[in-house]
């Protein structure tokens, strides 16, 4: 019996990738959506039996899709593929009704056994009715590519943060762009009015691709986190920079090890820097603001969930990065 297959996520890269990591022989029919309502239309309309959906979507994301699904009490078995790792969030999608969660990049193996124990899979249970080579062919830009690869390493950067501190961290879905390095300001979002920010820098380069890692805090969320790192007790007082520091050593690392573990490449790291405190995001930017030069920008606006902390982390990749960057994943995915 041929069973019907939804993948719902908002990255035509992430979509391709998931069709052809079902397995060969597996009897299905392969459907796309492309955001939450897409997924609930279809679901309604022409029926499903398993869904396999991301979490981190504009407007409607996984978790809004599953609570739909229970409330409308749509007959699909869900399948949770997602870059968001956090132990919160692997047991939030099990309670709304999820059986398995896979994370991406996605184990074959994982996925395979997962099947198999629902009964969904037999090994050589049939011929495939949507063969891989039958699948639409797809044209993505290097912004695709690197979103994709970008909401990756944002899960395992926020899982670290996660446990370390005990928290859950709202997954944006990251934005890639090229911009002028003299826009770099007016190009940030989550930007509030005349708020004071403190940054940090960090240089890193590796196989040729070279760039820098801003993070920015406003002054509000350092005393909050100074809190939730218990910074502020009297008898253990730490200035605004270890705070920095230690953010930004969390976050840097454990984002630039999965950009490049998915891109077969180790950035070296400089040492960090800090570029100013409690100042106008303008200011901050200053030497930015002075030069021409294109930049490849991924920036991820992280916010811990009831704790009133957001920063911006900020990639930046140089002009010259950019055309290795597209031969680099040109030889990953041929």
């Amino acid at each position: 019996m041929t069973i019907r297959i939804l993948i719902c996520d908002d990255s035509a890269l992430a979509r391709k990738q998931m069709a052809r990591t079902l397995p060969s022989d597996w009897d299905v029919q392969i459907r796309f959506a492309s955001q939450g309502s897409e997924a609930l239309e279809l679901l309604h309309n022409q029926g499903t039996d398993v869904l396999f959906l991301d979490l981190n979507m504009p407007v409607l994301d996984g978790y809004g899709v599953l609570e739909a699904i229970r409330k409308q009490e749509l007959q699909v078995i869900t399948v949770v593929v997602s870059g968001d790792i956090q132990p919160q969030a692997m047991s939030r999608v099990k309670a709304l009704g999820a059986i398995g969660f896979i994370k991406k990049p996605i184990d074959t193996d994982e996925l395979t056994r997962l099947l198999t124990e629902y009964g969904l899979y037999q090994p050589n249970s049939g011929a495939r009715q949507t063969p891989p080579e039958a699948l639409p062919s797809l044209t993505l830009s290097l912004q695709d590519y690197l979103q994709e690869l970008a909401n990756v390493a944002m899960g395992q950067a926020s899982n670290l943060l996660a446990r370390l501190l005990d928290v859950f961290i709202l997954q944006p879905v990251p934005k890639v762009a090229m911009i002028a390095r003299s826009e770099l300001s007016m190009a940030i979002s989550a930007v509030e009015g005349n708020s004071q920010y403190s940054a940090v820098c960090q240089g890193f380069v590796g196989a040729g691709v070279s760039g820098e890692a801003l993070l920015l805090f406003s002054d509000s969320s350092i005393e909050a986190m100074a809190r939730l790192l218990h910074y502020d007790e009297p008898d253990n007082p730490a200035p605004d920079m270890e705070i920095l520091m230690d953010m930004s050593s969390i976050l840097f690392g454990a984002f630039l090890k999965g950009l490049g573990d998915q891109l077969d490449i180790h950035f070296g790291l400089d040492q960090p820097t800090i570029l100013g405190q409690h100042q106008q995001l303008e200011v901050l930017l200053e030497h930015h603001r002075q030069q021409a030069e294109q930049l490849l920008c991924i920036e991820i606006p992280y916010e811990l969930e009831q704790q009133h902390i957001s920063c911006n982390l900020l990639v930046l990749l140089t002009e010259d990065s950019v055309n290795r960057l597209e031969q680099r994943l040109i030889y990953l995915t041929e």
